[in-house]
């Protein structure tokens, strides 16, 4: 699956509730966890990959453990503290560029797994902000629209750039 970048408009709209668990959405998933970990990245939202359903998955397990694949189907925040900042948070649809984002600290999340079951995660740390980034993108969010006019201005301007000289000549 090709991962879309900014400033692909695709990623900036929200998704839709997915309906109906099947066995295309059984391989949409599977689809999803090769592309993240080839990429390799902890964290994926099918609006990244151009399907517009709301899903997620995430492994924040360390690479040289066993994998450990998480699925939320549908998810939404229910509850929010505290306050973290993400040192250096990143992302795959916005190569190249990393940054602090203040995030909440613990979350509570429900949603549904991969088999249709109604979950809750309780997430704080590393695992909160995998989910609230992944979370915004399935609301049509990118995480550089949670840092300074001035940061996400200087990387605009660095993407234009780059898409200029990469142009062909006419």
């Amino acid at each position: 699956m090709k991962i879309l970048t900014y400033p692909e408009k695709f990623l900036l709209q929200p998704t839709v509730p997915l309906e109906n668990i099947d066995g295309q959405v059984q391989q949409m998933i599977d689809a999803m966890a090769e592309t993240m970990y080839t990429a390799p990245g902890i964290g994926l939202a099918s609006i990244q990959v151009g399907w517009d359903r709301s899903v997620l998955i995430y492994d924040i397990s360390a690479r040289d453990e066993k994998r450990s694949l998480h699925v939320l189907i549908n998810p939404r925040i229910i509850s929010s503290e505290g306050e973290i900042i993400s040192d250096g948070e990143g992302c795959l649809s916005v190569p190249d560029f990393r940054a602090d984002v203040k995030r909440s600290e613990r979350i509570l999340v429900e949603g549904h797994d991969r088999d249709g079951n109604p979950m809750r995660v309780e997430a704080e740390g590393l695992h909160a902000i995998v989910l609230q980034h992944e979370i915004d993108h399935l609301n049509g969010r990118l995480f550089i629209d949670r840092i300074s006019a001035l940061k996400r201005e200087l990387y605009k301007r660095r993407v234009r750039k780059a898409m200029r000289e990469n142009e062909p000549a006419l």
